[in-house]
């Protein structure tokens, strides 16, 4: 079923960021009105400024932990795709923001979400809240033992998402990202690995890899991510359901700097480097997306082609002012 058939107006949360304007992006293709919420903390302006002339977007400057701030403009809307959060990199530095926003704020989206009757809350989850996996391939069913602060308080913030569904039969689904990739990234240290290193490069950088490089991640493509959004928006048997949302691609963090490393052509004197392991960090990913691939989710399969793609918008993107 087509998205404007079930819905006319959303909210995005986190909808100046990466991953949130893409999504912002899509909803106003669909034919939905969207209200975008963003603190600006990490998310930017320059994310949005081409659909800023869209007759069915409302952008907005809010803090989804201050429900005065985000309450206003409830009304009339009927699906939310949370995704605002602190990001990992943040919350060693300040773990009481980090659970402030990853826990606390949703749960205020929740209870918002229920007094004005919203139809559809999709939640932005993360592979963190696993911890260190134990059993491969790592499905849903894995147990849920995170290892970062960032991990914890999104597991906090899935869980208030699930019991809402129980408790008060609203209609929840929780997708965990698994580094997600592609135009629009933060590369500063809101970002991910893939546009840190892209930077690094257009800035005569070293590319730093935290430990010996041979950690593996998952690499999803952005727009799979935007199509899982409104896929499960769209599937009642969605209700209640958490899903992994990688792509299924391995790849260790020593072939991706070697691969932006030889295809930036830095004649800069940059060198790739090793410095030591980050807290928290995760060796090996072995993600099953089957779960998700039942409602019918096809993922990228080229992540090098793809890659090659973020590299060359990347390089346009971080040369604009914000």
């Amino acid at each position: 079923m087509e998205l404007n058939n079930i819905y006319k107006k959303a909210i995005v949360t986190g909808g100046a960021g990466f991953v949130g304007s893409h999504l912002v992006e899509e909803l106003l293709d669909s034919g939905l009105e969207v209200v975008s919420i963003d603190d600006f903390s990490a998310g930017k302006m320059k994310n949005l400024d081409h659909l800023s002339s869209r007759p069915g977007l409302k952008i907005v400057r809010a803090d989804i932990s201050d429900r005065s701030s985000v309450e206003p403009f409830m009304d009339g809307v009927d699906v939310i795709f949370n995704n605002a959060a602190s990001k990992k990199n943040i919350c060693l530095d300040n773990p009481e923001r980090d659970l402030e926003v990853n826990a606390r704020g949703t749960l205020i989206m929740l209870e918002l979400a229920k007094k004005y009757g919203v139809k559809k809350f999709v939640h932005a989850s993360t592979g963190s809240v696993y911890g260190e996996p134990s059993l491969f391939p790592q499905t849903e069913e894995h147990p849920l033992d995170p290892v970062s602060y960032y991990g914890v308080s999104k597991l906090a913030g899935e869980r208030y998402v699930i019991l809402y569904s129980k408790l008060f039969g609203l209609d929840t689904t929780c997708l965990r990202y698994f580094h997600v990739y592609g135009p629009r990234q933060e590369s500063n240290e809101f970002g991910g690995v893939v546009s840190i290193f892209i930077r690094n490069m257009l800035n005569g950088e070293n590319l730093t890899i935290f430990g010996d490089g041979t950690q593996q991640r998952s690499f999803t493509w952005v727009k799979d991510i935007v199509k899982a959004n409104i896929l499960v928006a769209t599937k009642p048997e969605a209700n209640g359901e958490c899903y992994n949302c990688a792509s299924g691609i391995t790849v260790t963090i020593n072939e991706l700097a070697e691969f932006i490393y030889n295809n930036m052509n830095s004649n800069s004197g940059t060198i790739i480097e090793h410095g030591d392991w980050l807290i928290g960090d995760i060796m090996k990913f072995d993600v099953s997306n089957d779960k998700i691939r039942s409602l019918g989710l096809n993922f990228e399969t080229d992540f090098w082609e793809k890659l090659r793609i973020t590299i060359a918008e990347m390089q346009t993107y971080l040369s604009t002012k914000v």
